[in-house]
């Protein structure tokens, strides 16, 4: 075992992949030399050479095209998105190509791509660079999509996702990056279609996935101090949802609390509040409670900004409510 920060998980994890497999490569704007803007690819580039480790031109819809044509014929690509927003520019090539040509082909192409880079809210980074666009790509078919929230699930995500026939989304946070945790030494990888159960629990099931997995464990620190017993799932895969390992959970508690970074209208809880109530409706003893950033564009002011996405005390505060229902 030994401690890493979620960068250097995701770096390991590219190098261990590179170094067993020629056709993997990785392209994005300023990851050779400059090593990417969080550094998931320092020095990647003296290993491997200017054509495995690719700069490119500040073109994402050329290069993302590139990436995918490069899929079709034999390659691995990891396309780093400098920052997640930046790939709205290939909406159109991600979308029309990367999520369909499987199946418009006739199963004739894979398309083994992995899209990854940092998003989220971060610290005062402005509305461009502030999008969550989980729920944008959700409604692509075709797609795979992962939110990683530790330097451990980092690691083995990305490794299963480059080893993946089909296109895979890697959400990263860009506030996660200095997380550090044990890593093993040993190889290992992570299923793309699971959640994980953080915390077993069985008054109310609270569902979160990536940086707001940590306010909802400062939030259950208190909770458990009132005598409440919380079950934290983590999303992880945001698509397809692991709904049977959220049935579980939901028959024993009967109560859910969604706390995500994504927008209200249209985001991964509103997802996930239909499948809940298409699924184990009945077993629900109050309606499904969503935390979630308004619908607004994330301020550039901080204490504006800070107001926007949810904190501990808001869950706290709804899982005080929902518990006192039919009690």
């Amino acid at each position: 075992m030994a401690k890493q920060f979620m960068f250097d998980a995701l770096r390991h994890a590219i190098d261990e992949e590179m170094q067993n497999d020629d056709t993997v490569f990785v392209l994005g704007e300023d990851i050779g030399h400059y090593g990417g803007s969080y550094k998931v690819t320092k020095d990647l580039h003296v290993k491997y050479g200017d054509l495995r480790i690719l700069d490119t031109p500040i073109a994402e819809n050329s290069f993302t095209g590139m990436a995918i044509g490069s899929a079709m014929t034999g390659l691995r690509p990891i396309v780093e998105g400098m920052n997640m927003s930046f790939l709205l520019l290939a909406f159109n090539q991600i979308s029309n190509n990367a999520g369909m040509l499987r199946y418009t082909s006739g199963g004739n192409f894979t398309i083994p791509l992995v899209i990854r880079g940092p998003g989220g809210v971060g610290r005062q980074l402005g509305a461009e660079h502030s999008q969550r666009l989980e729920a944008y790509f959700q409604a692509i078919p075709g797609l795979k999509i992962v939110a990683c929230s530790t330097p451990y699930n980092a690691k083995g995500l990305l490794k299963s996702a480059i080893r993946d026939n089909n296109p895979v989304i890697l959400f990263e946070h860009v506030l996660l990056y200095n997380l550090q945790e044990n890593i093993p030494d040993y190889e290992y990888l992570l299923p793309l279609d699971k959640a994980e159960i953080v915390r077993n629990g069985s008054d109310v099931t609270i569902i979160t996935y990536s940086r707001m997995r940590y306010h909802v464990i400062q939030a259950v620190e208190i909770l458990v101090k009132e005598e409440y017993d919380p079950e934290i799932i983590d999303l992880i895969s945001l698509k397809p949802l692991d709904i049977s390992t959220i049935i579980d959970s939901v028959k024993k508690t009967n109560r859910v609390v969604i706390v995500e970074e994504c927008m209200k209208t249209g985001g991964i809880a509103a997802e996930l509040i239909a499948q809940i109530n298409d699924t184990c409706f009945d077993q629900l003893d109050a309606p499904v409670v969503r935390l979630s950033s308004q619908d607004i564009p994330t301020p550039y002011n901080g204490n504006l900004e800070k107001a926007t996405v949810i904190h501990p005390h808001q869950i706290v505060d709804a899982v005080r409510k929902i518990c006192m229902i039919n009690r």
